[in-house]
């Protein structure tokens, strides 16, 4: 549901890991997120479009 997350993560040579330390989240949630298992809360979209540059919208524009 999320691969556009993996690549805007990937374009910042981000890992995992990375990206979950920043938001302050686990690196279990991160995959969760990319692999489209789960939904970020308004505040952990914010925290991660904040770390990679886009509009934390995003996240519920694409639902499917």
């Amino acid at each position: 549901m999320f691969e556009w997350l993996r690549e805007k993560r990937l374009s910042r040579n981000m890992t995992q890991e990375q990206l979950a330390k920043e938001v302050g989240i686990s690196r279990t949630m991160i995959t969760e997120l990319e692999n489209g298992n789960a939904k970020p809360s308004v505040k952990t979209a914010k925290a991660i479009a904040k770390v990679l540059d886009f509009s934390w919208t995003l996240f519920f524009d694409k639902e499917e």
